[in-house]
């Protein structure tokens, strides 16, 4: 197991490449590639064709990718960081960490809304003008999950950063 430094110090480096590009979805493994992911996700298909299921098909692969990444990512924050931080920072440190730590549900919830939202695109029981109104639905979602997601990681950086110094002394 890591040192709470270590894993302080992997949780900033995940968080510093959400900017990083790639390719290939398949070997989503850090948050660069989550919010790359949520790019490539919202550009997946367009809003102007319901029987596009490659597409939705597509979308829904990237999402099931990402799901577990995330999570696995916010319960090392949850659980391991967490309990460190109780027994070594201060009142106030631990209680912005909780702020920040509220807003996985939130996250997670967002992803699972996406999931939903594809599977009506995909049940092929949506009128035309209705499928349309949905895949622009799912565009806007992920890309303002995105701004979540990297506004949530600044914070959490700069909390971080504060957390490390006192593993560190």
């Amino acid at each position: 197991m890591p040192s709470t430094v270590e894993l302080i110090d992997q949780l900033i480096t995940e968080h510093k490449l959400f900017s990083e590009r790639t390719a290939d979805m398949a070997e989503v493994a850090n948050d660069a590639h989550l919010l790359d992911g949520l790019d490539e996700a919202k550009d997946t298909f367009t809003a102007t064709r319901p029987g596009q299921s490659g597409g939705l098909a597509k979308l829904e692969g990237l999402l099931d990718d990402i799901s577990p990444w995330l999570n696995q990512h916010f319960d090392r924050e949850e659980t391991i960081l967490l309990k460190a931080v109780k027994e070594r920072g201060t009142g106030e440190m631990v209680n912005r960490f909780n702020a920040l730590l509220l807003e996985h549900t939130d996250l997670r919830t967002r992803v699972a809304q996406t999931k939903e939202q594809i599977e009506a695109l995909k049940s092929g029981a949506l009128a035309r003008h209705r499928w349309e109104a949905g895949a622009n639905d799912i565009r806007d979602h992920l890309a303002h999950t995105r701004t979540l997601l990297e506004a949530h990681a600044s914070m959490e950086n700069t909390l971080f950063a504060e957390m490390r110094k006192l593993f560190v002394e």
